[in-house]
């Protein structure tokens, strides 16, 4: 397959982050602040946040993480969030899931304030998203989007099928490619005949948590494939997609690792440095 049918996140996701950091600094005055909460010790997240901070500042962004135990409860949780609305330092917030069993985390994202919410997990921005309107966004599918434009996919008038309903990259997804007019089928555990409904897709989304679940026969010749999944295996990193038997008959696709991974944190800061240009 050529090289260039290989969709590169990574390469995209650094771009984005040169041309956000030229940005501040043509802009100037006091830098976006971005505030990371994380409660608890979950070993992926303290990594997760790890990789946050030091791409913030690589980019010229002021970064404070809140470190709270994970036996907090869900008043204390909202009174810290309730403080990093208040403070005019900050621009972006997010708060770092999972969270433990005994905090919601629908109430956590109600809670921060429409425009700091760079998750884009806020009601407000999720009703913005579909109401066709401008707000803050999930960073990864505006940062799928992103990438298809960057690399010339043909998303007007295309078939896309989202396999994963999930709040964070299917459903946001598919409002983003209704918005470029695709015609969008999301598509879940409880879907009929879904093999035969992927390959008629001319974008293909993958985005269960599954290895290797999306086959050859999944797909149509040609077809733009994006691999959201990432699961570790004895054999390293793997995405949703059966890659080396997939990408033969493809027009593009994504790797794992290396593909939308990198996209996510990129327009995490993208969205943050939307939010400090809206806030001054």
């Amino acid at each position: 397959m050529a090289e260039s049918s290989v969709l590169s996140g990574r390469k995209f996701a650094k771009e984005v982050r040169r041309n956000l950091a030229e940005e501040i600094n043509r802009i100037g005055g006091r830098p976006p602040g971005l505030a990371v909460v994380i409660v608890g010790d979950d070993p992926a997240s303290r990594v997760y946040v790890s990789m946050k901070e030091k791409a913030c500042g690589k980019a010229g962004i002021d970064s404070v993480v809140v470190r709270l135990d994970g036996s907090v409860s869900q008043q204390k949780l909202l009174l810290q969030i309730d403080s990093l609305n208040q403070d005019t330092s900050v621009d972006g917030i997010l708060c770092q899931l999972p969270l433990p069993g005994h905090i919601s985390a629908d109430t956590v994202a109600s809670a921060i304030l429409p425009e700091k919410d760079v998750d884009g997990f806020h009601p407000e921005n999720v009703g913005r998203l579909w109401r066709g309107e401008d707000g803050l966004f999930p960073c990864t599918p505006v940062g799928i989007i992103a990438l298809m434009k960057h690399s010339n996919i043909d998303i007007d008038g295309a078939d896309a099928v989202i396999v994963g309903r999930s709040n964070i990259v299917g459903k946001p997804l598919a409002a983003l490619l209704l918005r470029e007019n695709a015609t969008v089928s999301l598509a879940h555990s409880h879907t009929s005949d879904l093999e035969g409904l992927c390959r008629k897709a001319d974008i293909l989304v993958a985005a269960v948590g599954r290895p290797r679940f999306i086959k050859r026969e999944f797909i149509k010749p040609g077809a733009t494939v994006i691999d959201v999944g990432i699961s570790r295996t004895d054999e390293g990193l793997v995405g949703d997609v059966d890659f080396d038997n997939v990408a033969p008959i493809c027009g593009a696709i994504t790797p794992v690792p290396g593909g939308v991974g990198p996209l996510t944190i990129a327009f995490l800061l993208s969205n943050t440095v939307k939010a400090w240009k809206r806030n001054n």
